[in-house]
Formats: C-alpha cells, sequence, structure tokens
C-alpha cells in the first residue's frame, strides 16, 4: 500500500493556489510546493498523478474568486457594466489568477459559447437581465454580452500586462459607449455578427497567403 499523505488534497491545492497568487502558477514546480508545505514530493504525487493535474484544482479555485467579485454585478442596473467594472478590478486586483483564467494557452480553440459557459452563473444572469431591460431577443443579448465582454477582456489584458493605464472614469465611458453602439446597431437591424457556432471547431480564420512571384 502507499504512504498515507501527510497534506490532504485541500491543503495542497490551497498552497498551490496562494503560490499562483504571488508569482503565477510557473512558480508551482513540485519541489518548490514541497518546501512550501515543508516536505518532499512524495506527498503531491501520492494525490495527484501530474502538475497538470493540481493546476486544474488551482483554476477551478481562481474561478471561485472571479465569482466572488462579479456575483454583485446583477444588483447594478445597468448589470452587464458593473460586470465589467468586477471583471477588471479582478484583473488588477488578482493578475496571476487572471492569467490562469483568460491568458493560458490552450491546446486547442473553443466557441464562444463554450468558453463562456466557463464564466459561471452571474455571466448567464447578465445576459437575462440584458434581454428584460431593453426588450432583445436572446439571441441579440448574448450578442451584446458577447461585445461588451470581448471589449471588456481587452481592456483587462493591457491593464495586467501595464501596457496601458486607464482611470476608473474612462473604464465606465469606455464600456458604456462599447454597449450603447452595440445596442443602437440591433435596434436599427444592422448589426453584423459572424456565427460562430457555424465555423469549425477551432474557430480559425482562413489565412490568405501570397501568391508566387509577387
Amino acid at each position: 500500500m502507499p504512504p498515507r499523505a501527510k497534506y490532504t488534497k485541500e491543503e495542497i491545492i490551497q498552497t498551490a493556489f496562494e503560490m499562483t497568487r504571488e508569482k503565477g502558477f510557473g512558480s508551482v514546480t513540485a519541489r518548490e510546493l514541497g518546501k512550501k508545505l515543508g516536505t518532499s514530493v512524495t506527498p503531491i504525487f501520492n494525490v495527484f498523478q501530474n502538475m497538470s493535474e493540481l493546476q486544474s484544482e488551482v483554476r477551478n479555485l481562481a474561478l471561485k474568486e472571479f465569482e466572488k467579485y462579479v456575483a454583485d454585478a446583477v444588483n447594478y442596473t445597468p448589470a452587464f457594466k458593473q460586470f465589467g467594472v468586477q471583471m477588471i478590478k479582478f484583473a488588477t486586483e488578482e493578475p496571476q489568477l487572471f492569467r490562469i483564467l483568460y491568458m493560458d494557452v490552450n491546446e486547442e480553440s473553443q466557441s464562444f459559447e463554450v468558453m463562456i459557459e466557463g464564466l459561471g452563473e452571474p455571466a448567464q444572469i447578465c445576459m437575462a437581465l440584458i434581454q428584460q431591460d431593453y426588450g432583445v431577443s436572446e439571441q441579440d443579448a448574448v450578442r451584446l454580452f458577447r461585445q461588451a465582454w470581448i471589449h471588456t477582456f481587452a481592456i483587462c489584458v493591457l491593464l495586467v500586462n501595464k501596457i496601458c493605464y486607464f482611470s476608473k472614469e474612462e473604464i465606465m465611458n469606455m464600456l458604456g459607449l462599447d454597449f450603447q453602439g452595440s445596442l443602437m446597431l440591433i435596434k436599427a437591424g444592422q448589426y453584423q455578427s459572424i456565427d460562430v457556432t457555424s465555423k469549425k471547431k477551432t474557430g480559425r480564420m482562413p489565412v490568405k497567403t501570397k501568391e508566387k512571384g509577387r
């Protein structure tokens, strides 16, 4: 029989989570994690088959942390805007957790619909409120949320990587203008949206290659 682990699974995950929070998951090697726990790597691999399995658990904790930030957005009007504000707040206050959730390289691209499921229940509630508050169809509510989320994500990446700085007032204005512009186009019947579900699984756009001799 394998020796009984000195540390519980939850204790190992929590320690790896705190290390990730401070320096990113790249700092969580089996040796460094064992050192942090005050033990060898053996207890870690008694619980986890590999570090990827542990990373998945850390990502789940990071998602729960993100959900804490955005859960209260549904109590604001408009909820979509507060969702964006809280997402940006999460990115600036917990940059390493934001990275493990939304900036890690995946093995394969996925559709927005699949990705959005990972945002949890608050995102679904926001879309329902958009539909209710602005009198749009369920499909248009998803389009509006998608547009707002992509814009918000871009702001988060710029802030997390310290490429740009935006004041809270600038962020509020940008989020509001983006949403109102999309809403106006939808109401006018002029909003053109790519149906990502009709693309191949990877969602990649074809790349134009140069002809020979040019």
